[in-house]
């Protein structure tokens, strides 16, 4: 089955892919409170290893909102070391060190989740099994409530064990809510703990290695640029947790490719890497934590970020902390990724990162 699968994600690739996306003749520059109505017309994609520039003419975007770019970095004091703009399959716009290699925090959370897209498909991963089942444990043992947790409930962040993680993130250490008092499925709240596990029964369930399937199934056909599986091991303090954290090392111009696959409903270049299903599946908000105020998919963030503004609707996100971002806006056909690189010693917030997608949305052309 391993080889298998593996030759499976190998096979042959089609020239093209034939995609439809919002482009068609370009209006005036509307309110952003005006409702953007696309017309698609069929474009042919055919994606290289290297990035292929788009003309700025053709992006919808008002030249003026990049022109603006550096100078929001500047007076937000941003952390931005690697930035792009990718619009119908094309870099609008980049800025900084797009090559440079570094740590991608929780993005890693939202690879993890287009990984398991096969695995459910082919039965091989089932949702609806618990940790009682996959007979899982860790330091000190688990409470009986805690083993009837489903890996839905770990994906989702509502497994209720709040068991200490061997990373940090999520709960404070020393913060944890009292363990046993909560029904798996009925809660949200943002634990590495469930995180860790999803990856040690995605090992499990599928008796291969996260970095290997990665390797093999997304990195070698997305032409991953920059990608070294060598420099890839899991991490933690396994005195608190035996499920060990797997971080990824990504560049800029890598991390896009993830975020353009995501955008074409998991193809790339003819070739179905993640299950359209899926796609839809794991992006949708699970949990929604308010009116208009974004949710949590399977390990994808579904985020507000302004959603006043025309083309993030539908938009979601792989957020990690001190800036790592991917974000996907179906409406403008677009990918943005963004690195920190420096992490906590020069970081982007969140709300300077909404503040670049506001900035980006409000240069948006409508398609009428």
């Amino acid at each position: 089955m391993r080889l298998q699968f593996f030759e499976n994600c190998r096979g042959s690739v089609a020239i093209v892919a034939l995609l439809l996306i919002g482009v068609s003749g370009v209006a005036t520059a509307q309110s952003p409170n005006a409702t953007a109505e696309c017309k698609p017309i069929h474009r042919i994609i055919r994606q290289e290893q290297e990035w292929q520039p788009i003309a700025r003419e053709e992006t919808g975007i008002d030249p003026k909102a990049f022109d603006a770019i550096p100078d929001l970095i500047t007076k937000r004091k941003m952390g931005t070391t690697g930035l792009m703009i990718i619009v119908h399959g094309g870099v609008a716009y980049q800025y900084g060190d797009v090559k440079e290699v570094s740590y991608i925090a929780s993005c890693r959370k939202s690879i993890l989740s287009l990984m398991y897209g096969n695995f459910v498909e082919n039965g091989q991963i089932d949702l609806k099994k618990t940790v009682g089942d996959l007979k899982i444990t860790d330091v000190g043992g688990l409470l009986p409530i805690e083993t009837t947790a489903t890996v839905l409930d770990l994906i989702t962040a509502r497994s209720g064990v709040y068991h200490p993680a061997s990373n940090p993130g999520g709960i404070k250490e020393g913060m944890e809510p009292v363990r046993g008092k909560t029904k798996p499925g009925t809660k949200f709240l943002y634990n590495n703990w469930d995180f860790n596990v999803a990856g040690t029964v995605f090992e499990l369930m599928t008796h291969q290695n996260i970095y290997d399937v990665f390797d093999a199934c997304y990195a070698k056909p997305l032409m991953f640029q920059d990608w070294d599986r060598s420099r890839h091991k899991k991490s933690g303090d396994m005195q608190k947790s035996s499920h060990l954290a797997y971080h990824f090392y990504f560049s800029t111009r890598d991390m896009a490719k993830i975020g353009e696959l995501m955008l074409r409903k998991g193809k790339w270049n003819g070739q179905q890497l993640v299950p359209e299903k899926w796609v839809e599946e794991s992006t949708r908000p699970f949990t929604v934590f308010g009116k208009d105020a974004g949710g949590y998919g399977y390990m994808w963030w579904y985020e507000k970020f302004g959603r006043d503004l025309p083309g993030l609707e539908g938009s979601y996100t792989a957020s990690g902390q001190y800036g790592q971002y991917i974000t996907v806006l179906p409406k403008l056909d677009m990918v943005i990724a963004h690195k920190s690189a420096r992490n906590a010693a020069h970081r982007t917030s969140k709300e300077h990162y909404s503040e670049l997608l506001h900035l980006i949305c409000s240069g948006a052309r409508l398609y009428l």
